[in-house]
């Protein structure tokens, strides 16, 4: 008997239509890629022909194939570069991130910009050698202050913590084991600012009250009475870097009073004070080239930024683009002036001579490829982006001491004022918070709008960058905080916990610390 086949298997019915015949894969498409350094602009290696399907994490494989420099292969982000057009709007993207392979993100971006038959040159951007850990969970929660926290800063090590409280106390805390170690009492009004001496051998607080008091950080003693002469309360303050001065930096405070004063903290004296500003001086910078002794930077209320030597403290320029009052400053060097000689390698120095030759050597290496620069943010929601001493960086054409008082571009997006400003530790890129629940990130070197970061509900009031330029975290009024990954602009981890807005946030290594109205410090 033949054997018989079996019945044919019944057609699947989808709602009485049959399955639709799957589709065949489009075959992908080969393309010539160019890599050129986002840096200096050299190409990296030779033009090569590879599928444009390729995954990101491909294209870098294949780029540390190509450039064999060290044993470890290097995180590279890529981007393409948006031709120019003149019609395009104010704030429109200038570059297309690559986040999944070259034929999703470039062939089919909606411009139609870039074919098959095109070379497409892919600027590389080296991400730095060692990586954070990105925070995922809150592991203490500190309570002790017994009013909202204002102001929160991290010692130069890390391994210390200061936070100042409405409560008019100072506290310190020890990270290694998440404690509390000392209460520094004092003021006689709410504590508005905290800041390290970037060797973390003293501490300087200044508060409502109009004092600038300097701690020990070792002892939780009070290093003599009160720096007093401002009439109104301490808006910020600025230590010297220490590659200019390392046996001891001179402190700059600056004042709702309209004033910017210098004091020797070695002698407790005032050293000069700088008026001026008609207005209250919001934040005040010393940066670290412009002059002998580095320049001060200031930010006041009445819509100017102005500079000074900070030898002797005579005015060397005003700036008056802004519409508003400008709130917020940053340098591209300020992870650097503030982290002093303590890089992630956590070796100690020796003296003070070993320690300004290792901060000096710090700083010359972010000016190698650019002068330096700040970034003005103001309550008129633009920011403008400056190079005043383009003949302090080596790579500048000029000898001679120039200054330019035009801003190189206006950073505009945001819709409300402008809260805060940072720029990343290695001054790649520079992030913005503003009261309109977004942050945006720009270029650091030529200001050109990148990406907004939308996720928070309320204003956000403060970012901060991991050490390693690849994570920033904002804190805002809507009680949370989140982790950014900058390779796909999306949130990477929300830290939930505070019950009411988070006025302060800082990174340091892998530690995130926040304080806020809830009045508890959690990391």
């Amino acid at each position: 008997m033949a054997t018989r086949l079996p019945p044919p298997k019944r057609q699947k019915l989808y709602h009485g239509v049959p399955e639709p015949v799957p589709e065949p894969e489009k075959p992908s498409p080969n393309i010539v890629v160019q890599f050129i350094s986002e840096e200096d602009g050299t190409s990296l290696a030779p033009a090569v022909n590879i599928p444009s399907n390729l995954t990101r994490e491909n294209l870098e494989a294949l780029l540390n194939k190509l450039t064999p420099k060290d044993d470890e292969p290097v995180p590279f982000s890529f981007h393409v570069n948006l031709p120019e057009n003149k019609n395009a709007l104010a704030g429109a993207p200038t570059r297309i991130v690559i986040a999944n392979s070259i034929e999703k993100d470039v062939l089919e971006h909606p411009s139609e910009e870039f074919t098959q038959e095109d070379v497409i040159v892919v600027h590389c951007a080296p991400q730095s050698v060692f990586r954070v850990r990105p925070a995922t969970r809150c592991s203490s929660t500190l309570t002790g202050h017994s009013s909202p926290i204002l102001c929160a800063a991290f010692s130069p090590t890390g391994n210390k913590l200061a936070t100042g409280s409405g409560d008019m106390n100072v506290r310190l805390w020890d990270l290694n084991t998440e404690t509390p170690s000392h209460v520094l009492s004092g003021h006689v009004g709410w504590v508005l600012c905290v800041e390290w001496e970037a060797m973390e051998r003293k501490l300087a607080s200044g508060g409502h009250d109009g004092r600038v008091r300097l701690w020990d950080p070792a002892t939780g003693q009070a290093l003599g009475d009160a720096l007093k002469g401002h009439t109104k309360w301490i808006m910020s303050l600025a230590w010297e870097p220490i590659h200019i001065n390392s046996t001891s930096p001179r402190l700059a405070s600056s004042s709702k009073d309209g004033t910017v004063r210098v004091w020797d903290t070695a002698t407790r004296r005032l050293e000069y004070s700088l008026g001026g500003h008609t207005a209250s001086v919001n934040i005040v910078k010393w940066g670290g080239s412009g002059g002998p002794k580095g320049v001060l930077y200031t930010a006041s209320s009445d819509r100017t930024v102005r500079v000074w030597d900070a030898e002797q403290g005579r005015p060397l320029m005003t700036l008056k683009d802004h519409a508003h009052w400008v709130t917020t400053l940053t340098l591209n060097t300020d992870f650097v002036l503030r982290t002093g000689p303590f890089d992630h390698t956590g070796k100690k120095p020796v003296n003070e001579e070993e320690a300004q030759a290792a901060a000096k050597a710090r700083f010359d290496n972010i000016l190698k490829t650019t002068p330096e620069l700040l970034i003005s943010g103001s309550d008129d929601h633009t920011l403008f982006l400056w190079s005043l001493f383009p003949s302090s960086s080596p790579a500048a054409d000029s000898d001679d001491r120039t200054t330019v008082k035009k801003p190189i571009t206006r950073l505009t997006g945001h819709q409300k004022q402008i809260s805060h400003v940072a720029f990343s530790p290695d001054g790649r890129w520079a992030a913005s918070a503003a009261w309109d629940s977004s942050v945006r990130i720009w270029e650091g070197r030529t200001g050109k709008f990148v990406a907004t970061l939308r996720g928070h509900v309320g204003a956000v009031y403060r970012v901060a960058w991991s050490a390693d330029s690849r994570l920033l975290i904002s804190a805002s009024k809507d009680s949370t905080l989140k982790i950014w990954d900058l390779k796909t602009y999306k949130i990477k981890t929300d830290l939930p916990g505070h019950t009411d807005e988070v006025y302060c946030v800082d990174f340091v290594a892998d530690k995130v610390v926040s304080g806020g109205r809830d009045k508890t410090v959690k990391m």
